[in-house]
C-alpha cells in the first residue's frame, strides 16, 4: 500500500496531472409541453461535453447538444425545481427548453455538473475562480474510520451538496483537525487517499504544520502547483499561561497567483463559562500568529489577506442552565435550532462586536456537533462524572467556519454542515465549501504602439473618528500591492469631539501612483489603509478600501477602524481612479448593476434601478440598504450570442435563494470579430441607460460594477490622456458571470451581514473605549520565522 500511495504521490496516474474521471449522471425531469407533462431523461457526459435529451432510461443516445451550444442556465426562484435551459441551434436561433427535476438538490447538482463540463472544456489559460474545501474535525483522541468519504463530499446535515456531485473535484482542501492522534505522514496519507478515491486525483501536499495536537493541511490539484507561492505557517499556544499547546492555533498562508489566502485552525478553551477565556485566545491569535506578507506589519491577520477563514473546535457553547439539557436535546430532535442559536454564544459575542469583527458565518441548518456518545449520533452524552462532581457539557456548536474577505471580493458559500455516519469521536466532522474570485498575475493589453499615460488614486476630504483621549498628531499610510511602497499623507488636525474621542481632518489630498494605470488591473486592487501616530507611529486603527467602487466616478467610502479585534474608529472619505485606456477581458465572474425602466401599468411586477444581480457579489450593510426589496428580480443573462433580460419571480418578496447560472461560450464570432449588437427581450422588460454620477449631496453608497470588455482598439490609437476610468454602457455588451477551470457552480445568494438578517438579535452599542488603556496593551509582532526556518518550510512544501 505505501509503494503504490509512493507512486501515485511522485507521477500520479498515467504520469501525469490528469483531471478527475467524472461518470455520466443520468437525471429524472418532467417537461411540460402545451400543458402535457411528460417525463423524459437527462444525461450529462462531463468528460465528452455532451448533454443527452432522452424519452426513456435506456433509449437511444442519438440526440444530443455539445457543451459549447448550452448557452444558459435559468433557475425559476418560484418553484425551486424547476430549470430553463437556453440552447444554440443551426444559424444562431436559440431554443428554451424548462424541466422541473425532482428537487432543488438536483437540479443544482445537474447545474454543477453542467459547470465542471465547461470548466473541463474551456481553453481559459488562467483561472479566475475556484472551490475550496474547509473541513474541522476534533477527532477526541481516536484515530478516524475506514470511511471518511461523506466530509469531503459534504454530505450529511445542514446545507450539503447533492450526490450527483460526488465525484467533482475542489480546487483545494484545509482540513484542521483538534485532539488529532495521528503522525503527520499518517495522517495525510489517508487524506490523499480519501480524495484519489473520489476524484481519481492525487493531490500535492502544499503545507502542514502541527502544534501539539492542533494540525492543520493544504492539500491542492496538481495544476495548482505552481500557481501557489509564498507559503508560511505559523503556530501560537494560548493553554495554560499561554505556554501549553494544548489549546491554541495553527495557521497557513500563500498567494494563489495573486490572490491571497489565510487559513487559521484554532482549538480554544474549553467549558461553558470561560467564554472570556475564548475571546482572549482569539485576541492572542490575532496578536502573535506570524502570517501573509511581512511587509504588512502594521495590519494583524484579518487585513492581510484577500480571503482569510478560520475553523476549528472553537468551543463557544449554548449558554442555558444545566437543568435545561434535557429541553434542549428535545429541541434539537424537533430541529427547533433557531431558538436555540440565540442562546449560542459565539453568535452573541459577535454581534456585541467582542470577538470576530466583521467575520460572516453561512446559517446553521445542522444540528450541535458536540457531546456526542462515541459510536452513535442519536444521544448526546451531555453530562460527565468527575472527582470534583458532575460536569454539564450541554449539546453546543463548538465546530465552525468562518471568513472575512476584502470587500467587494467573490465569495459564495455553497455547503454548510456536518456529517451524520463517522462516529469515533464525540465531535461530528463540519464542512464548509466556498467559490473564490481570485486574480492572475496581470499582462496589459495595450497596444505596444500606446504610449501609456501613468494613473493615480486620490484620496480626498478624509476625516477619523478616534476612540482614543491623545493629544498626539496622526496621519494615514496607504498599503497595496498595486504601489511600489507604502505612502503616508501629511499631518492631521484634530479636533474636539464627543467624550472619550476625537476627531481629525486631513484636508490635503494623498496621491497614489500605481505600478500599473491599466483599469483592468485597477479594478481589483485594494488599498488597506492605517491611522498611526506621529510621536511613535503606533496603528489607531486599521481598515480596507476596493478600488472598484469608484469604477465609473468618485466614490465616498467610510470604513470601521479595528485594532487586534477591536473597533478603535472610524473614517470616511472620498476617492477617485485616473487610469490610462486600456483593453478589458472579461471576467468568469463580476459584479452587475441592472438599470430597469418602470414597467407598464399593466405589468404585475415592479421594476427599479436598484433591481440587480448581486449573486457574485458579497454585499455588506451599505450595498443591501441601497437595494430596494422588490417583489420580482429583473436579472440580465447573456446567452452564446446575444443578450436578453429574463424576468424571474420570487415568492413574498424574500430575496431568492437561488439565482441563473450563465454558461456561455465566446462572445467573438469565427473570424475574431465581435458578434452583432442583437437583443432578445421579454414582454415589459427594457433596458435603460445608466444614470449619471450623483452629486456629492445625493451619493448613494457605493455598488459593485460590472466588468465588461472595451471594444477592441486598432492599431492606429493615439494615445489617451489620463481619464477618470470609464466602462462601456451595461446596456451595449453585457458580460455575464461564469466560471473558470476547477471550479463548481456558483450557490446561493451570498449571506448578508447578522444585522441584516431576519430573526437575529441586534448587535448592541458598544461604549467607546481606549485600547491604550488596557492592560493587554497589543504586543510587538514576533520577528518574522528565520531565513533556515523558511528555507526548511519551502523545502518540506516542495
Amino acid at each position: 500500500f505505501k509503494a503504490k500511495v509512493a507512486m501515485y504521490d511522485g507521477v500520479g496516474y498515467d504520469g501525469g496531472h490528469r483531471r478527475s474521471l467524472i461518470p455520466p449522471v443520468t437525471f429524472e425531469v418532467k417537461s411540460d409541453v402545451l400543458g402535457i407533462s411528460t417525463k423524459m431523461y437527462i444525461k450529462v457526459d462531463v468528460e465528452g461535453g455532451k448533454v443527452y435529451f432522452k424519452k426513456s432510461k435506456d433509449g437511444p443516445e442519438d440526440k444530443y447538444y455539445m457543451h459549447n451550444k448550452i448557452l444558459q442556465l435559468v433557475k425559476s426562484q418560484k418553484v425551486h425545481a424547476k430549470l430553463v435551459i437556453i440552447l444554440e441551434m443551426e444559424k444562431e436561433k436559440t431554443s428554451r427548453k424548462e424541466f422541473a427535476f425532482e428537487d432543488s438538490k438536483k437540479r443544482e447538482g445537474f447545474c454543477q455538473l453542467l459547470q465542471q463540463m465547461k470548466n473541463k472544456h474551456t481553453d481559459k489559460p488562467e483561472p479566475d475562480m475556484i472551490t475550496i474545501f474547509i473541513g474541522t474535525w476534533n477527532m477526541g483522541n481516536t484515530g478516524p474510520p475506514q470511511r471518511i468519504t461523506s466530509w469531503f463530499q459534504s454530505k450529511g446535515q445542514g446545507k450539503t451538496l447533492d450526490d450527483t456531485a460526488d465525484h467533482i473535484p475542489h480546487d483545494i482542501y484545509i482540513i484542521g483537525s483538534q485532539e488529532d492522534p495521528l503522525g503527520e505522514k499518517e495522517w495525510t496519507d489517508i487524506l490523499k487517499s480519501t480524495l484519489r478515491g473520489i476524484t481519481n486525483i492525487s493531490f500535492k501536499q502544499v503545507a502542514i504544520h502541527t502544534l501539539w495536537n492542533i494540525r492543520i493541511v493544504v492539500l491542492a490539484k496538481p495544476e495548482h502547483e505552481n500557481r501557489i507561492s509564498h507559503v508560511f505557517s505559523d503556530s501560537v499556544k494560548t493553554g495554560i499561561a499561554n505556554a501549553l499547546g494544548n489549546k491554541g492555533a495553527v495557521g497557513v498562508s500563500f498567494m494563489f497567483n495573486d490572490t491571497s489566502f489565510g487559513f487559521v485552525n484554532s482549538h480554544l478553551t474549553s467549558g461553558s463559562e470561560k467564554k472570556i477565556r475564548r475571546n482572549q485566545n482569539y485576541i492572542n491569535i490575532l496578536r502573535f500568529l506570524n502570517l501573509g506578507d511581512k511587509k504588512l506589519n502594521p495590519f494583524d491577520i484579518t487585513h492581510r489577506f484577500t480571503h482569510l477563514f478560520w475553523l476549528g473546535d472553537l468551543n463557544y457553547r449554548i449558554e442555558m442552565p444545566s437543568s435545561e439539557a434535557e429541553n434542549i436535546v428535545a429541541k434539537i430532535k424537533q430541529q427547533q435550532y433557531q431558538e436555540l442559536l440565540k442562546e449560542d454564544q459565539l453568535s452573541q459575542e459577535r454581534a456585541a462586536g467582542r470577538v470576530f469583527l466583521h467575520y460572516e458565518e453561512e446559517e446553521i441548518t445542522f444540528a450541535p456537533t458536540y457531546r456526542f456518545e462515541r459510536e452513535t449520533r442519536e444521544k448526546y452524552a451531555y453530562t460527565k462524572a468527575k472527582a470534583t462532581g458532575t460536569k454539564y457539557n450541554l449539546p453546543s456548536w463548538c465546530d465552525r467556519v468562518l471568513r472575512k474577505s476584502y470587500p467587494l471580493a467573490h465569495v459564495v458559500c455553497q455547503s454548510y454542515g456536518c456529517t451524520a455516519d463517522i462516529m469515533t469521536s464525540d465531535h461530528s466532522p463540519v464542512f464548509a465549501t466556498f467559490e473564490v474570485g481570485v486574480t492572475s498575475q496581470f499582462v496589459s493589453k495595450n497596444d505596444n504602439n500606446v504610449i501609456v499615460s501613468q494613473g493615480g488614486i486620490k484620496f480626498m476630504n478624509c476625516m477619523a473618528i478616534l476612540n482614543t483621549k491623545s493629544k498626539t498628531k496622526f496621519f494615514i499610510e496607504c498599503h497595496s500591492s498595486c504601489l511600489e511602497s507604502f505612502v503616508k499623507s501629511p499631518e492631521g488636525e484634530n479636533q474636539e469631539h464627543n467624550e472619550g474621542s476625537l476627531k481629525v481632518r486631513f484636508g490635503s489630498q494623498i496621491e497614489l501612483t500605481p505600478i500599473i494605470s491599466d483599469p483592468e488591473y485597477l479594478l481589483d486592487q485594494h488599498i488597506l489603509i492605517c491611522i498611526k501616530s506621529t510621536d511613535c507611529e503606533e496603528s489607531y486603527g486599521e481598515g480596507c478600501v476596493a478600488l472598484r467602487a469608484a469604477a465609473t466616478c468618485k466614490a465616498d467610502f467610510h470604513i470601521v477602524l479595528t485594532h487586534h479585534g477591536e473597533i478603535t474608529g472610524s473614517l470616511t472619505g472620498s476617492f477617485q481612479l485616473q487610469t490610462s485606456e486600456g483593453k478589458q477581458t472579461e471576467k468568469l465572474y463580476g459584479e452587475h448593476r441592472l438599470p430597469v425602466r418602470e414597467a407598464r401599468p399593466r405589468a404585475s411586477y415592479r421594476a427599479t434601478r436598484c433591481q440587480m444581480l448581486m449573486r457574485y457579489a458579497s454585499w455588506d450593510a451599505a450595498s443591501a440598504a441601497a437595494c430596494s426589496q422588490v417583489t420580482d428580480k429583473a436579472v440580465l443573462v447573456r446567452p452564446h450570442s446575444r443578450p436578453c433580460y429574463a424576468v424571474l419571480r420570487a415568492d413574498d418578496g424574500k430575496p431568492p435563494e437561488m439565482f441563473d447560472n450563465p454558461l456561455y461560450g465566446s462572445r467573438t464570432t469565427s473570424k475574431g470579430g465581435l458578434r452583432p449588437k442583437e437583443h432578445l427581450y421579454l414582454p415589459e422588460a427594457f433596458p435603460a441607460s445608466p444614470k449619471s454620477c450623483e452629486t456629492e449631496g445625493d451619493r448613494i453608497p457605493p455598488l459593485p460594477m460590472p466588468r465588461n470588455r472595451s471594444f477592441t482598439c486598432s492599431s492606429e490609437s493615439k494615445p489617451q490622456p489620463p481619464t477618470t476610468l470609464q466602462l462601456p454602457n451595461v446596456g451595449k455588451k453585457p458580460v455575464v458571470p461564469s466560471r473558470s477551470e476547477g471550479g463548481m457552480l456558483p450557490g446561493s445568494r451570498p449571506p448578508l451581514p447578522m444585522k441584516s438578517r431576519s430573526g437575529q438579535p441586534e448587535p448592541q452599542p458598544i461604549k467607546p473605549r481606549d485600547y491604550r488603556d488596557s492592560s493587554e496593551l497589543p504586543s510587538k509582532g514576533r520577528p518574522p520565522p528565520s531565513l533556515t526556518s523558511q528555507a526548511a518550510l519551502e523545502k518540506s512544501v516542495s
